[in-house]
């Protein structure tokens, strides 16, 4: 019979492991990894780390299955049998087995994770050393590791890596390099602070620009995101960029990819265009109003949203209106969106066809009516849309009105005898 030194250390041992073994869960995460189902506890469907055998031969982790006997049950969890004994057997070998199992597994990930700093280590010693092609592998290297592994970010941020990716990108810096260089950057979630302290300098700016408008979609959307964090505080180095608006002009036009580009480049251009009036113009200038004009079709509600909000903001302008009235079909194309999508479409809509109005009001007027505009004025009036835009639609229905007699407009937008 083992002596009271003997249990006692056995105990403490016992202890140890528990907490070793709970421990090594949790850095394991086991819901990412495919852990045998002989090791899940029934009632919690979490690995057990203390597994105990009721008298019916089911096992359970003893905190769980003591806390169902606490709450006064005499049946087991998973058969519903009575029981006739409430005595726990500690399952020994299957608690050897979860041990085993989890320490196998700990020792392969923590080696894993030191082969993955030990790399981060490795490339960013050779960006200090290398150039040309042999940089651009070692920054798609670097990339792939810091959007792979947690830690490889962490391990690069620690070791100054940030800061010798941001020391890449400058004047002389090639679009190859200057592509993965953005692309850790976008991956590594960085603060608006930490962007301008690094990026805020009109030679990477420049580069920015100039990377979105040569580079892959993929590129394009990377310099796409960071630019919009700059413009935070509405910088004035990057709002006057001619070529950041061609640049997004052609992304929003990418019809080869139309969710994730378009989205993109359509919400930084609503940044933009919100920002100052010399904006607006040059976008007017560079053909923007009949491009978005010609993409409202092809759309999604999200980007339909915002094309129609940008396209409001600028007939605000009166190069806007006038760019407006010169598109072709804008009348009829730009009514099949008042009460079909959100209350703001239908807003930002009416919005953009009185701007066309007070520019032509009779030819504006006949055009909106022939395409159906008062039957559809009426409905958001008897709808519950917000006031405002109840009252647009009332004094919008009025002016058109102007040009036709009763039974002549009721005719043209085949009314129903109710809203007659």
């Amino acid at each position: 019979m083992p002596s009271y030194d003997e249990r006692k250390e056995e105990h403490v041992k016992k202890i140890e492991a528990c907490v070793d073994l709970k421990v090594m869960i949790e850095e394991l995460d086991s819901n990412s990894i495919d852990v045998p189902s002989v090791f899940i506890c029934p009632i919690s469907l979490e690995p057990m780390q203390d597994p105990v055998t009721l008298c019916t031969g089911q096992t359970y982790d003893r905190s769980n299955i003591l806390k169902w006997l606490s709450l006064g049950h005499k049946t087991c969890p998973t058969t519903m049998q009575e029981l006739w004994d409430d005595s726990l057997t500690p399952n020994t070998t299957l608690s050897h087995l979860i041990l085993t199992w989890f320490s196998h597994k700990h020792m392969a990930m923590k080696k894993k994770l030191e082969d993955v700093q030990g790399r981060v280590l490795h490339l960013l010693d050779t960006l200090k050393r290398v150039k040309g092609q042999a940089r651009v592998r070692a920054l798609q290297d670097l990339r792939h590791l810091v959007g792979s592994h947690s830690n490889a970010r962490k391990a690069l941020e620690e070791n100054g890596g940030v800061a010798l990716v941001f020391s890449l990108l400058g004047p002389f810096t090639s679009h190859a390099v200057g592509s993965e260089a953005v692309g850790i950057i976008v991956g590594l979630d960085l603060s608006y602070d930490q962007l301008k302290g690094s990026l805020m300098h009109p030679a990477k700016v420049s580069l920015l620009v100039d990377i979105m408008n040569e580079g892959t979609i993929e590129t394009k959307m990377n310099c796409a995101k960071l630019i919009e964090m700059l413009l935070v505080e509405g910088n004035n180095e990057v709002l006057q960029s001619l070529s950041l608006l061609v640049g997004l002009l052609r992304l929003v036009r990418d019809k080869k990819h139309p969710t994730g580009v378009v989205s993109t480049g359509l919400v930084l251009l609503k940044a933009i265009v919100c920002s100052h009036e010399s904006v607006r113009i040059s976008v007017i200038s560079l053909g923007g109003i009949p491009l978005l004009i010609e993409l409202l079709p092809s759309l999604n509600n999200e980007c339909l949203e915002v094309a129609l909000y940008i396209l409001e903001v600028l007939s605000t302008l009166e190069e806007g209106r006038m760019a407006l009235k010169e598109c072709p079909n804008v009348v009829p194309n730009v009514v099949k969106y008042l009460m079909r999508v959100s209350e703001r479409c239908t807003q930002f809509a009416l919005s953009i066809l009185w701007a066309i109005y007070k520019l032509a009001p009779e030819e504006c007027a006949s055009q909106a009516v022939e395409a159906g505009l008062a039957a559809k004025l009426l409905l958001v009036i008897q709808s519950g849309c917000n006031p405002v835009l109840k009252q647009m639609s009332s004094e919008f229905l009025k002016l058109c009105s102007l040009n036709y007699s009763t039974s002549i407009l009721i005719s043209k937008c085949m009314l129903t005898s109710t809203i007659q």
